[in-house]
């Protein structure tokens, strides 16, 4: 029974003056400044009003002030509630009105705009650059708070999902819930008081939030704190750097500039992929250029990180690795919930404490995404005969074409394979005889290139051809958000009506 920040600076001490993380300024902000300022802003909020168990919603950049104010919500006791800074008016309506927050923070140009949104809701600001009027009230308050004790299954954080099937469901996680996924990565991982973490990741986003923070802290590892991906900030970076967390978007940029191979990053000890799948062909060319093999891991808002290549060991191209120590994976038929048996795909389901405690004020939806105490992902994915996990798409994305199921990402492994493509994403869009036709929407390797036949070609021999796509439709890039991950419901709605006609 422990608050999630008592956990993970248990190492701490007060005065500590190892660096917790550089600024882009060039600054250093020491653990005992972490402190410090976490208190201060945990003052502020008292004197708010906030207590435990109240939502403190907060859409502001990434600062290191926003890190304290994250902390602070901890220590206060209450519940952090992060939300993608590209939410719009009507979407962040309905954020306040589910949530009911105690606070919400913004930045100040969107202070009046998000007051107007409910009467009676206490909005402070927070910019990027350590200004507003939350900034300013805690500079102003005393250096020390006791920490408020909280039990394992009180709630640290909501997380909203990315509402691709509906509307967004606010995620509840614990102070176990994330202290457990933190401890297990720090030892599965390797993290040492030793390393640097790379952090260009959003904080809105379990990935940048809960796995590089929260790991970092249980450490005692610093960061150099970047606002955002930069590929020229990266690169000048990297060499004061041990460890980098990115999606896979990172590091094909990365793999885009000349001067980034064995030299740049040869005293680095880990990569690590996430957020969105990593193709095998990226995977392959990341380590002939820099004899490194990411670590690919898969993790769900709900569960935090859930599976891992090993850090030593095997890292498979196109696998997500081994469970968790902890945490039970099992294959089921999406339909009967029967287990699978190894080797065949079905839909993957999650058992752990890192598992959530449900969505914020949905029972129903709740009940209606557990079985047997299993967490239904609504991924499909496969276990091989070595125990690494595979995903093979969303249950969403299944194609169903002639009454034959395909799965996306095995597609899509076969396009990228091919000499002419860069990146791939493949959908089902409505077709008049089969149900569904596979339209394959590419990236060429070279700008301008758009000779279908020469695509299709490349697949005749690489996959069935109930598989092969219909149609290949080339873009000079593929609608992705924040974390990287292809929206492919954008992709559907471009092309939905391809075989019409």
């Amino acid at each position: 029974m422990a608050n999630l920040f008592d956990t993970l600076c248990a190492h701490v001490a007060t005065d500590s003056a190892c660096p917790f993380a550089w600024l882009p300024d060039g600054s250093l902000v020491t653990y005992a400044d972490m402190i410090a300022g976490s208190a201060r802003y945990a003052q502020a909020l008292a004197g708010l009003g906030v207590a435990p168990g109240d939502r403190v919603m907060v859409q502001a950049g990434k600062s290191i002030d926003t890190v304290m104010l994250y902390l602070a919500t901890l220590r206060t006791g209450a519940v952090f509630v992060p939300l993608n800074t590209a939410y719009t008016a009507g979407e962040l309506a309905y954020f306040i009105a589910d949530a009911e927050p105690a606070l919400f923070v913004s930045d100040t140009a969107r202070r009046d705009g998000v007051a107007g949104l409910s009467p009676g809701l206490r909005v402070e600001t927070l910019d990027g650059d350590g200004a507003g009027t939350l900034a300013a009230l805690a500079a102003g308050m005393p250096g020390d708070w006791a920490t408020v004790a909280r039990a394992d299954e009180d709630l640290a954080a909501i997380l909203y999902t990315s509402g691709t099937t509906g509307r967004s469901k606010g995620a509840m996680l614990s102070h176990d819930n994330l202290a457990s996924n933190a401890l297990t990565l720090r030892e599965y991982w390797r993290f040492t008081g030793e390393d640097v973490l790379l952090h260009a990741l959003p904080i809105f986003h379990t990935h940048g939030l809960f796995v590089a923070i929260n790991v970092t802290l249980a450490a005692g590892s610093a960061m150099i704190f970047l606002p955002a991906f930069d590929v020229a900030q990266v690169m000048a970076a990297l060499p004061r750097a041990s460890v980098m967390m990115g999606v896979p978007t990172f590091y094909i940029r990365l793999l885009g500039e000349a001067g980034f191979d064995r030299s740049l990053v040869g005293h680095m000890r880990l990569f690590v992929s996430g957020s969105a799948p990593l193709s095998a062909e990226i995977h392959r060319e990341f380590a002939a250029r820099t004899g490194h093999a990411i670590l690919e891991r898969y993790g769900m808002t709900e569960t935090n990180m859930n599976t891992s290549n090993p850090y030593d060991g095997e890292r498979i191209a196109g696998t997500v690795g081994l469970p968790l120590p902890g945490v039970d994976i099992r294959i089921a038929d999406p339909e009967t919930g029967a287990p699978l048996p190894q080797g065949e795909v079905g839909v993957i389901e999650i058992a752990g404490p890192n598992l959530f405690q449900g969505y914020w004020r949905k029972p129903e939806k709740t009940a209606e995404e557990f079985r047997d105490g299993y967490f239904i992902s609504g991924d499909l994915g496969l276990i091989d005969a070595r125990g690494y996990v595979s995903i093979v798409g969303r249950a969403k994305d299944l194609i169903i074409a002639g009454g034959y199921n395909i799965y996306p990402a095995e597609v899509e492994a076969a396009l990228d394979e091919l000499p002419q493509v860069h990146e791939s994403a493949v959908i089902g869009v409505p077709h008049p005889d089969l149900g569904e036709g596979v339209v394959a929407a590419v990236v060429p390797r070279e700008p301008g290139f758009a000779d279908e036949g020469a695509v299709l070609a490349g697949l005749a021999d690489r996959l069935a051809r109930f598989k092969q796509p219909r149609r290949v439709m080339f873009m000079d890039a593929l609608p992705k958000n924040t974390m990287g991950k292809v929206q492919k419901t954008v992709l559907r709605e471009m092309f939905g009506g391809v075989f019409e006609g």
